[in-house]
C-alpha cells in the first residue's frame, strides 16, 4: 500500500518564507507521527501563468500539475501569510481556479502567519469559510504564528507546541499512524 499524500500549499511567493516554514515544520510533524508523504508547494511553484489564467485551462504546465497536486491530495494544509488581514489575492485567484466539487470533504488543514497577534483569527475569519464553501473537511484545530513563534525562518521552540499536539490528535481520525520499526536479535 502506497503511502497517503499530505500536499503542503502556501500563498507567499517570498523565499525564505515564514509561512513556508510553518507548513514544512507542520508537515515533518504530520510525516514522524503518520504514514504520509508530503510535498510543499508555493506561489513561485505555480509561476507567471496564474496571473494571467481566467480559467483553470489557461494555466500553464508547471501550475497545472500544483493545482493537480492539491486536488489528488489525501490532506491538504494550506497556508497564508497574512495581508491586510486577509490571504493574498494570487492565493485566492489560485484557490478560485479549482471546482469546488474536486474538494468536498477533503481534510485541510489551515495555518497562517502574520507580524503579530492582532491577525490571529485569519484561519477562523477567512480561511474556514474559504475552504467551508467547498464542503472540504477543515480540521478543528487551526494553526496561526506570529514574527515572536520564529528565529531565522525556523519555527522557534515557542508557545505553539500544544497546538501542534492538538493538531496532531485531530489528525487521529484522518490518517493512519506509522508503523514503528521492529528491530530482531540475531
Amino acid at each position: 500500500m502506497s503511502a497517503l499524500r499530505l500536499v503542503s500549499l502556501t500563498g507567499s511567493f517570498n523565499r525564505p518564507s515564514k509561512t513556508r516554514a510553518l507548513a514544512d515544520h507542520i508537515a515533518s510533524l504530520v510525516e514522524a507521527r503518520y504514514a504520509v508523504e508530503s510535498e510543499l508547494y508555493d506561489l513561485n511553484d505555480v509561476g507567471p501563468s496564474l496571473g494571467r489564467a481566467l480559467w483553470r485551462k489557461d494555466l500553464d504546465r508547471q501550475a497545472s500539475d500544483v493545482v493537480n497536486a492539491v486536488i489528488s491530495a489525501d490532506v491538504l494544509l494550506v497556508g497564508s501569510p497574512t495581508y491586510k488581514g486577509s490571504y493574498p489575492g494570487l492565493f485566492k485567484h489560485l484557490i478560485d481556479l479549482i471546482d469546488p466539487l474536486e474538494l468536498r470533504g477533503k481534510p485541510v488543514i489551515l495555518t497562517a502567519t502574520g507580524g503579530g497577534d492582532r491577525h490571529a483569527l485569519v484561519v477562523e475569519h477567512q480561511l474556514r469559510p474559504l475552504f467551508g464553501f467547498f464542503s472540504a473537511r477543515t480540521l478543528p484545530t487551526a494553526i496561526y504564528a506570529a514574527d515572536v513563534d520564529f528565529r531565522d525562518y525556523q519555527v522557534a521552540p515557542s508557545r505553539l507546541a500544544a497546538r501542534f499536539e492538538d493538531l496532531l490528535s485531530d489528525l487521529g481520525d484522518v490518517l493512519p499512524k506509522r508503523e514503528k520499526s521492529v528491530g530482531y536479535a540475531a
